[in-house]
């Protein structure tokens, strides 16, 4: 009664804020109409390359071409964005990558496509027009984007959980504004639930004190598979797009009317073969995100920073965290950021943090971020549920390119809309914004180009494009591939949702597996549905390192580091064999890979919380059980194991187990890696497994279970399960 009575009175106290937000809503609606009639003009653009030209076609483009429109620097969305726009204009378009597409922020969000409802409840604070300007076009562009690419994009309902009566009203208030200020836009209706509707949903939730739940829906995506969909689709409109292409230097002429120097093209590097050459065009955009300013210092060194890089950092863990299909909003955590805890890819998505950092090409996750996320979470789950520092599979931080506007009279005070600038020389700079405006954000940026260099186009095409993969993509597509191919039902899902309706290309390249079922399609990994065929077809992608292929072709390592390095050595070798690679070649490859994830995904964090000075904090009779289980593997009392003693055990109860797979198991407890494990190493291992701070042991699992079996001559289990770092 009383939980009705709150629902009644949130409507009285909600409704001259909404009348307020209506009439302003009715402000914008005729961008509505004039979207419809844009998606129109896009129906009519006819992609003029049906097969991808290959990366060595692009290379050649650009040094044969006398002059280009457009030069685009920078392979995020933005950039990419902004060379699909360019190109569906008809304008001559290049688009130049240092690394790989999506290689920074772009991959690293929170793969949410959302109008921000942060923003929106600032907007009503704070009568600020300008943020409220933001969120509504943020939501339009949701809208277009869950449309563009429907095999990589969904609703996702999300929870936001209520534990004081009064946050009812404020919080409904506050999401109904948000439905209303999405308009015709509005994925789904935002919904109320009583304490027990939200706890059958989301039954991880802490119970204690809660009142019920408020559910709104915002726009999930694959941010790196999406962001590769736009730059092919840009190559597929004849973009001559290529990454691994650094930008040196801007080339500059004198413009003979005003006498003043113009930027006229760039000298860039191939990064694959050393060789420099340069690109000439009549105009050069910097869409670099948190780079901005270094290539706004390439035109003008006396020029200030506009941007303010701010880390961001995310952690991974495993699906039983959150349901399939409901994530959850902490509004106010206890330092007033936001977080999010989310289904993503069959695990689950926490973060993320906002602090300000150093622009580096390869930022690093912190423990601190990484327990601060930890702790939060821990809040708002059942004291049932154990939120373990070992369930964290993968953790990864992403810079955030905030930005001052060089405009506005405050200089200081920071944009959280973009900024589209133009130099005295030319140079047009997009800076700031968020993954869901992309195409808003591309558009302005060649509207700006095309009005200042004086460029024959007509307005932008892109609202109602149809990226890469989405022509024939339908929700049952995966049946087809099931049948015709004789794949596994979760392998084609994924295909279908990854490629849409490029599946087949990539389905018909499968192996046969021998087996009976699938009839296609061996694995990389057991426990993950990416395929080896995947890294062929990643190849025709333009991945040309492995490091491209387990983290954007693929998302392994955004989703598991530990299976990522498993599937590392199959990667690099079919990689090698397409690209030619020497056996040099294929060694420095899984280095740089391994030390990619090491650092950049969290692997380092594992070794971090098992070290040669972790503290033993067992029981005296825990001790004495785990001395006796190493002794049953150290027969001969050396005080170490190696691999030898493992394979005899398991000899003894017979069983068979590749050399390889024992090395890997027990280097991941060899901490001094001299190839054995010593009894100090096997405790201090044992104690964080107690503790929290390591999961998934195969080794602690192999050893307990040859323990038990060798009287019952049972099979032992093997495979990883989950391998936290």
């Amino acid at each position: 009664m009383a939980f009705r009575k709150a629902v009644k009175g949130t409507a009285l106290i909600g409704g001259g804020a909404i009348a307020t937000v209506f009439g302003l809503s009715q402000f914008s609606q005729y961008r509505n109409k004039h979207g419809a009639l844009v998606q129109v003009q896009a129906a009519e653009v006819v992609p003029v390359k049906n097969h991808l030209p290959t990366r060595e076609q692009q290379i050649l483009a650009l040094q044969t071409s006398s002059e280009f429109d457009v030069i685009v620097i920078g392979g995020g969305a933005t950039g990419c964005g902004c060379a699909l726009d360019a190109a569906t204009r008809g304008l001559k378009t290049a688009l130049l990558e240092r690394y790989d597409f999506s290689s920074g922020t772009s991959s690293r969000s929170t793969k949410l496509i959302h109008g921000g409802v942060r923003y929106l409840q600032k907007a009503i604070m704070k009568l600020d027009f300008e943020q409220y300007r933001m969120v509504k076009e943020a939501l339009e562009e949701r809208a277009h984007l869950l449309q563009s690419a429907p095999h990589l994009s969904a609703p996702l309902p999300i929870m936001l959980p209520i534990y004081k009566w009064w946050q009812l009203p404020y919080y409904w208030i506050g999401i109904k504004l948000y439905d209303l200020v999405a308009g015709s836009h509005c994925l789904k209706s935002s919904y109320v639930l009583t304490k027990a509707r939200a706890l059958e949903l989301f039954p991880m939730l802490r119970k204690d004190e809660l009142v019920g739940a408020i559910v709104y829906y915002d726009g999930q995506h694959n941010d790196a598979r999406m962001n590769l969909a736009i730059a092919l689709t840009a190559a597929r409109y004849g973009a001559a797009t290529a990454n691994y292409t650094e930008v040196r230097r801007l080339l500059k002429t004198t413009d003979p009317a005003s006498g003043k120097l113009r930027v006229c093209g760039v000298r860039c590097r191939d990064v694959l073969t050393g060789k420099e050459f340069d690109v000439r065009a009549k105009c050069v955009i910097n869409a670099t995100g948190p780079f901005t300013d270094s290539v706004r210092k390439m035109d003008d060194e006396e020029v200030p920073n506009i941007c303010q890089p701010s880390a961001g950092v995310h952690i991974v863990m495993p699906g039983y965290y959150s349901p399939d299909n409901m994530g959850l909003l902490d509004p106010a955590t206890s330092d007033g950021r936001v977080i999010f805890f989310l289904p993503w890819e069959k695990m689950t998505i926490a973060g993320t943090t906002d602090s300000p950092t150093d622009v580096t090409s390869h930022p690093i996750p912190t423990e601190e971020d990484i327990n601060f996320i930890l702790s939060e979470v821990r809040n708002y789950l059942g004291a049932d549920v154990e939120v373990r520092r070992g369930d964290v599979l993968a953790a990864w931080s992403g810079i955030r390119p905030l930005v001052t506007d060089p405009n506005s009279k405050d200089t200081q005070s920071i944009s959280r809309s973009h900024v589209v600038t133009v130099s005295d020389s030319g140079l047009v700079t997009i800076a700031g914004g968020k993954w869901t405006t992309y195409r808003a954000m591309a558009r302005d940026t060649i509207d700006a180009a095309i009005q200042e260099h004086n460029l024959k186009a007509g307005s932008s095409k892109t609202m109602g494009l149809q990226l890469e993969g989405a022509q024939d993509w339908s929700p049952t597509l995966y049946i087809r591939l099931v049948q015709d191919y004789g794949l596994e039902s979760e392998v084609a899902q994924h295909l279908a949702s990854t490629y849409g309706d490029k599946a087949f290309e990539v389905a018909k390249i499968a192996q046969v597996t021998g087996k009976r079922w699938p009839i296609v399609g061996k694995r990389l990994v057991s426990e993950f549905p990416y395929i080896e065929a995947e890294v062929v077809y990643g190849v025709k992608e333009y991945a040309r390192t492995a490091v491209d292929i387990i983290s954007r072709r693929t998302r392994l390592a955004f989703l598991n580091v530990q299976a990522a390095e498993e599937a590392l050595p199959r990667v690099v070798d079919i990689m090698g064999k397409e690209l030619n690679w020497s056996d040099q070649k294929k060694k420095e490859e899984l280095e740089t890979a391994k030390k990619f994830l090491y650092y950049e995904m969290g692997y380092k964090v594992k070794t971090d919380q098992l070290t040669d000075s972790s503290e033993i904090s067992l029981m005296p009779s825990d001790i004495e059980r785990y001395k006796k289980r190493f002794h049953m593997f150290d027969k001969d009392k050396k005080g170490f194991i190696t691999i030898l003693d493992v394979q005899r055990v398991l000899e003894s109860i017979s069983v068979q187990m590749a050399e390889n797979t024992l090395h890997e198991i027990l280097n991941e407890v060899d901490l001094n890696k001299n190839g054995q494990v010593e009894l100090n190493e096997f405790l201090q291992l044992m104690s964080a497994i107690q503790k929290g701070h390591v999961s998934g042991s195969r080794l602690a699992v192999l050893m307990k279970s040859a323990e038990e079996n060798l009287r019952r001559r049972a099979a032992i289990p093997v495979d990883r399960s989950g391998g936290g770092v």
